[in-house]
């Protein structure tokens, strides 16, 4: 039956494996990310299920509306100043056909956390994003691995204030190795290994403004190294410093500046292609970007740069 936006219940046409004290997803095709919702079964009659959390939308049937027994293997809501270190977490991938976006699970996922920390911890396999924090402030996640997940790496989001990455590998990913999503500020993204993932190796955008990337490795990743992804001024990554980091052998460019951005400094970076004629393109510039500064950086490449502005 439809699920209503604010009911904290579902009625499955098939409950055989949603037992009480499970977790459970709810969403549709078109109510998915924040619109979907991650809870656990409080009781049950036959197929009605009551649960933790309400609908955050209208998941009808007519669209699809789908519950799955898949949830954060790790999570944290609404705390503040907790702690997750040295943890293995195995998705199991192979075995969990149901693919879920961070917005709302995540190997190890945090929603409104802040001041929390994730360190020495390993995800491998998991049928989503591997490590996400959403609107969770001064998180610091330290020296983690992210591999083989089946959405995002690493993923900062939703208004999440002054994150700290630092030295965490993310590797071999559905998507992009590192994902900054909405309204991500005055972050850190230091010392990370993003390598052969199947987006880009990093991508920032939405009102994404004064982030610092610093002494990254980001290799091999099959859409391109790292894009700034196409927003109008308003909604533009601003003032992104870019220092020290190498970009090697991504597919096309090493570096895309795209959308209205403004005030971003590239500068002291390794950008090459180190002969398997991949990143072709060592920095590209669309057609709206801003002023740009690049400042020493050591560049080989075919076309060292394209600056597609008027």
């Amino acid at each position: 039956a439809d699920g209503d936006y604010g009911e904290a219940a579902v009625t499955l046409e098939d409950p055989t494996g949603f037992g009480l004290g499970c977790g459970i997803y709810v969403a549709s095709r078109t109510q998915r990310n924040f619109h979907g919702v991650c809870a656990t079964i409080l009781n049950g009659k036959d197929a009605y299920l009551t649960l933790t959390r309400p609908m955050n939308a209208d998941i009808m049937v007519s669209d699809g509306g789908f519950a799955a027994t898949i949830y954060p293997v790790i999570s944290g809501y609404e705390i503040q100043d907790a702690r997750v270190e040295h943890l293995r977490v195995d998705g199991n991938r192979e075995n969990n056909p149901t693919k879920v976006d961070g917005c709302r699970t995540a190997g190890i996922y945090l929603y409104r956390g802040d001041h929390c920390v994730i360190q020495h911890c390993t995800v491998r396999g998991y049928m989503g994003d591997g490590i996400s924090f959403q609107q969770s402030n001064d998180v610091q996640v330290d020296q983690c691995v992210v591999e083989r997940c089946a959405g995002f790496g690493l993923h900062p989001g939703s208004g999440s204030q002054r994150p700290s990455v630092t030295h965490c590998r993310a590797i071999a990913n559905d998507e992009d190795g590192f994902f900054f999503c909405w309204r991500v500020r005055g972050g850190i993204a230091r010392g990370n290994w993003l390598e052969g993932n199947g987006g880009y190796g990093m991508s920032i955008g939405h009102k994404d403004s004064d982030n610092f990337v610093q002494q990254n490795t980001i290799v091999g990743n099959k859409m391109g190294g790292v894009y700034w992804r196409a927003e109008t001024e308003p909604m533009a990554a601003h003032r992104i410093t870019f220092e020290g980091n190498t970009v090697r052998d991504n597919a096309g460019w090493g570096l895309f500046v795209d959308g209205a951005t403004e005030g971003t400094i590239i500068r002291h970076n390794l950008i090459e292609d180190s002969g398997s004629g991949q990143q072709q393109t060592g920095i590209r510039i669309g057609q709206q970007a801003g002023e740009v500064a690049l400042e020493n950086n050591t560049v080989k490449a075919t076309r060292k740069m394209v600056d597609e502005r008027r």
